[in-house]
């Protein structure tokens, strides 16, 4: 399960909220960004623009998911969807920031 971490300078002021990502788990990451920068966005994952408007989500998966070898230790993704920055690192943190 993920957990979702949120930090802001004030509730109106630009925040950052992290998501720890589970890459062992069974929910897509692309499932989890979108949760993730819906919950900073006040709004239903369902309301947000398709993810893959932002960035191409299956070759996102594919990046992250688990190798024969072990799970990636490095490396990250930055991109804009929704007015959100959000970053992908390959530890599984997810930050999304925002600027409302």
């Amino acid at each position: 399960m993920t957990e979702i971490e949120m930090t802001s300078q004030s509730p109106v002021s630009k925040g950052e909220y992290t998501v720890q990502y589970d890459r062992l788990d069974d929910e897509p990451l692309s499932v989890t960004i979108a949760t993730a920068v819906a919950t900073v966005c006040n709004a239903d994952a369902t309301e947000l623009e398709p993810l893959h408007y932002a960035i191409n989500a299956d070759a996102l998966e594919r990046l992250f998911e688990p190798r024969a070898n072990g799970l990636r230790n490095e490396g990250s993704v930055t991109f804009e969807y929704n007015d959100c920055l959000v970053t992908v690192t390959a530890d599984g943190t997810i930050r999304v920031e925002s600027d409302t």
